[in-house]
């Protein structure tokens, strides 16, 4: 068909910048912007956009994208000496054009191959040579997946902590439940990182949440009551799971890039390695990959994972 859109496709997009479109032929499709490698959106074959990005995101270098799949590396949140969640969010990214083998059996072609290496001024805060490679592959189902490869190419080894800090959209915070997190240790960050154990069933929101589980499954889903939808998150090489939710409008109203009730709409869970820093010798490498997928749900499903 001769309007048929292809699917990758490099453009402009907000204040210039540069992205790369991904389309599946049944009509998904996701943005990735070379800015941050940072996808800013996913949306399903019926055009619903999954991901939550604010309508005030400033997409200005160096503030990093409010919304989407922020990059956290070398250092995710506060953990470390660098500033907030590293700087890989707000660094430029290349396009990737002769990838390293990259072993599949898909037959796939919405996807992209992004690669980061370190500036001189970022070796001036982070003294580490490396190789940052990011896959980002639009499935036939609509499912979302990122596989990060980085290489060591120091002479020495480094450490780092790691996560895809993604948002979600749900129809409203009071309405979502997370599964797969129940007895687990997690660290609360709105009480110094103290270490506590989670209680009881499915987790719900009904005020501000900031806590790192650790030792997460590899299978977590996000059940969202009205939209009788759950998220699928299946991650490998990441341990952690971080997630917060803005619950007071207070807290909202002072980030100049989000929206004083946009609070009420969106989740973050981040596949992430937190508690243990991920350290490579020279020559190492690691890979750390997440996939995203819904499948349509009832509140009362109780079925982490559907098995189709």
């Amino acid at each position: 068909m001769s309007g048929e859109k292809p699917p990758v496709e490099i453009c402009k997009g907000v204040n210039g910048l540069e992205k790369v479109v991904l389309r599946e032929v049944r009509g998904s499709s996701a943005e990735v912007y070379l800015y941050g490698g940072h996808v800013t959106s996913w949306k399903n074959d019926h055009g619903e956009e999954l991901l939550f990005l604010s309508s005030k995101a400033i997409f200005k270098p160096p503030k990093a994208i409010r919304g989407g799949i922020p990059i956290c590396f070398p250092q995710f949140g506060s953990h470390g000496n660098l500033e907030q969640h590293g700087f890989a969010r707000n660094r430029l990214w290349s396009i990737d054009t002769d990838p390293p083998p990259f072993p599949t059996v898909s037959s796939n072609k919405a996807f992209v191959d992004l690669i980061f290496k370190p500036s001189e001024d970022d070796l001036k805060i982070w003294p580490h040579s490396y190789e940052f490679r990011l896959r980002i592959t639009l499935g036939p189902g609509g499912d979302l997946m990122l596989t990060s490869r980085i290489r060591n190419t120091d002479g020495k080894p480094f450490s780092f902590t790691f996560a895809y800090h993604t948002y979600f959209s749900v129809s409203d915070i009071s309405e979502v439940r997370v599964e797969g997190l129940e007895t687990l240790d997690y660290l609360d960050n709105l009480k110094a990182k103290e270490r506590f154990t989670e209680q009881g069933d499915a987790i719900t929101f009904e005020s501000e949440v900031d806590k790192i589980y650790l030792g997460t499954p590899s299978k977590i889903a996000i059940l969202d009551h009205e939209k009788k939808r759950t998220f699928v998150l299946r991650k490998d090489g990441l341990p952690d799971a971080g997630k917060f939710t803005l619950s007071f409008a207070k807290k909202a109203r002072s980030m100049a890039d989000f929206g004083d009730d946009e609070y009420k709409h969106m989740l973050c869970v981040e596949a992430a390695a937190i508690e243990k820093p991920i350290t490579l010798k020279p020559g190492e490498e690691w890979k750390g990959r997440l996939e995203l997928s819904t499948v349509p749900s009832s509140y009362r499903s109780g079925q982490l994972d559907p098995q189709r």
